[in-house]
């Protein structure tokens, strides 16, 4: 029997692990390294060691309804896209609400996280801590690691030739917090990601010369979309979704790259992703357009190599006088504390998960990685949904296929992720049909059929409307009474 469950890290993540093993009587305790709770969202102004961090100036790319835990709608007076300061009150009164801050142990890092030797025959853990210098050990019936996957910076030096000669300031955008230091001078930004947008369109204020560089392009979409509504309220649809799986590939690419040139387009911008009909994560950027129409932002291709002061790039062109470069270049996950790496990392170094969660090879399904997928959709409500899964699968509600099973069926995904991403390794998943998969293996999952002979009204907004996080507690275990109004509602507090 698992009772007591060790939670690695108290994130957006690591608090719905703890909301949900208390709600199915499970003993969680969490460990967080710092003081805070709130992980990526909880703003600092230097970098931390181990931590995730973020600039000043974030703001939320998924909008209050969509992003949202699902039985913890925003106040209805907030704005639909939020900055990290209020989005981490969010999370606060969460734990709050929840009375989640009790099973949180602070300042405490876990070290090492390895099997028991009776694990084939109890599926036990066991968790080394410090706290002020002091070792700990203790054991648990099961993990659920929610340390995310933006703390340790990816910063491909031996990928640019000539920088250690380059007599310029560089650093990787996990240290950059705010723009007035750089006033007056010229920056180069590498990485056409979240990041670098925000950061090149933030520069392009006070630099004298900003240059975005990007290997690949990418689209770019705006928070603000059709009528002035969020872009995921009208994007994020189970009809798109259906429609987009029954329709012929080169129709359905045909539609997606017409919806994505539908403000701007994009070759005339410089931004063309190469691969075009690749479903990669798009940029979310309201500025970006503008600011390079207005020339302060210059779009580069790949750099070749960099000199003394100057940078050449792949078509030839130099810059002269670049006083700083910013590598925007993502983030490398990785798990110190794993005694045995190969558990996640089971098969050549890459990382081996069913359902994105589970060690498939595991004796006894006991760990679960949390947070560790990216999707067009908001991570909030997917991790919610990830711990309500594997807490069913901790207690054995929830049965797993033999291990040929699980990993045909990543194989399967990983097949998909090829045609739809162009890329094998990559964390992408197709925000609904994911969250639908997991919904429908705990009994969560809206039946849109007997809706509509039970309650038309919300099964039109359930098919045709956002696909909210309030559609995961409308029945089954964890079922919220507050669901059905939330859904019919969501509208107006996304006016308001």
């Amino acid at each position: 029997m698992v009772r007591r469950v060790a939670v690695v890290g108290a994130g957006v993540s690591g608090l719905a692990a703890t909301k949900c093993c208390l709600e199915e009587g499970l003993e969680p305790t969490c460990f967080e390294q710092s003081e805070n709770i709130g992980g990526l969202w909880h703003y600092t102004d230097q970098a931390e060691e181990g931590r995730a961090s973020i600039y000043r100036t974030v703001f939320t790319n998924s909008c209050k309804e969509m992003m949202c835990y699902s039985d913890f709608p925003f106040p209805d007076d907030h704005p639909n896209y939020m900055h990290n300061a209020r989005l981490q009150h969010y999370i606060c009164k969460y734990a709050e609400h929840f009375n989640l801050l009790q099973h949180i142990r602070f300042k405490t890092l876990v070290t090492k996280v390895k099997k028991r030797p009776d694990f084939s025959v109890t599926g036990q853990w066991e968790v080394v801590t410090r706290r002020d210098g002091k070792e700990e050990t203790a054991v648990f019936d099961a993990v659920m690691i929610c340390s995310g996957h933006h703390v340790y910076p990816n910063l491909p030096l031996a990928e640019f030739p000539g920088i250690q000669k380059f007599k310029g300031c560089y650093f990787h955008s996990r240290e950059y917090k705010e723009p007035e230091k750089f006033r007056g001078k010229k920056v180069l930004v590498i990485g056409l990601g979240n990041s670098g947008c925000d950061i090149a369109v933030e520069l392009s204020t006070v630099a004298s010369q900003v240059y975005l560089s990007s290997r690949s392009g990418s689209w770019v979409m705006s928070r603000v979309w059709d009528n002035g509504y969020p872009w995921d309220m009208l994007v994020i649809t189970r009809f798109r979704t259906w429609l987009g799986n029954i329709l012929p590939r080169a129709l359905s690419d045909w539609l997606y790259v017409r919806s994505m040139n539908r403000f701007f387009k994009h070759e005339n911008f410089g931004l063309m992703p190469l691969n075009r009909t690749s479903r990669k994560e798009p940029v979310f950027n309201d500025d970006l357009p503008s600011r390079i129409a207005c020339g302060v932002v210059v779009m580069k291709p790949n750099v070749k190599e960099f000199r003394e002061t100057s940078v050449l790039f792949q078509d030839g062109t130099v810059q002269d006088d670049v006083d700083v470069v910013v590598f925007a270049t993502g983030y490398s996950y990785a798990y110190p504390f794993m005694e045995d790496d190969s558990i996640i990392k089971s098969r050549d170094n890459q990382v081996t998960l069913y359902k994105g969660i589970l060690p498939p090879r595991l004796e006894k399904p006991t760990m679960a990685v949390i947070g560790l997928v990216q999707s067009l959709g908001p991570i909030i409500p997917t991790a919610d949904l990830q711990c309500r899964w594997a807490v069913k699968v901790f207690q054995g509600q929830c049965t797993l296929p033999p291990v040929s099973e699980m990993m045909d069926d990543i194989d399967e995904k990983i097949g998909k992720k090829l045609k739809w991403y162009g890329n094998s390794t990559t964390l992408q998943t197709d925000y609904i049909t994911y969250m639908d998969e997991l919904a429908s293996a705990i009994g969560v999952k809206p039946n849109v059929l007997k809706l509509l002979l039970t309650d038309p009204q919300l099964a039109l907004k359930v098919f045709f409307g956002p696909c909210s996080p309030y559609q995961f507690r409308l029945v089954g275990p964890g079922k919220w009474s507050g669901a059905r109004r939330a859904i019919l509602t969501q509208w107006d507090r996304t006016l308001q």
